[in-house]
């Protein structure tokens, strides 16, 4: 896809102010009415030598400090870990990728529906999920977008 150049700076802006491959992709369609697949999206970020930004990732609390508690002993029982939190989506990727796909994997939604998923050689996604007729929340659909955009990342894709 040819963007003209002030569509160009636009899209070098987006990305300088943080924005991510699945966010561009929606602000050219919406703001300059250009439809591009998601990795259309990657190669043009690629193409026009643009750097995504990492996530910022807060400064861990200082933990609080409460007098007169008393302190348990090593000795003593620890409470279970707490199971990730609500509203999480996980993601994973085939070792054998899916026929006719570049790259495929599972997810798990928050709400404990799974999917298979993948990204053809066009750059479409396709989500099958394992109960018919199933639809994620749009937050999980952000969050698997988001998920998915790291681990692409990752394969340098």
């Amino acid at each position: 896809m040819n963007l003209n150049e002030p569509q160009r700076l636009t899209v070098a802006g987006w990305v300088a102010g943080g924005s991510k491959i699945s966010e561009v992709q929606n602000r050219l369609a919406t703001e300059l009415g250009v439809r591009l697949t998601y990795m259309e999206v990657r190669l043009l970020v690629d193409d026009l030598k643009l750097k995504l930004k990492d996530p910022e990732v807060p400064p861990p609390a200082a933990p609080a400090t409460t007098p007169n508690l008393p302190v348990a002993s090593p000795a003593a029982p620890t409470a279970p870990i707490p199971p990730a939190a609500a509203g999480t989506v996980s993601l994973s990727l085939d070792q054998i990728t899916r026929p006719g796909a570049l790259v495929s994997g599972k997810v798990t939604f928050s709400d404990g529906m799974n999917a298979d998923w993948y990204l053809d050689q066009s750059g479409r996604m396709g989500v099958v999920p394992q109960q018919q007729g199933y639809k994620p929340s749009a937050v999980d659909v952000q969050q698997f977008q988001l998920a998915l955009e790291r681990e692409m990342t990752k394969l340098g894709l």
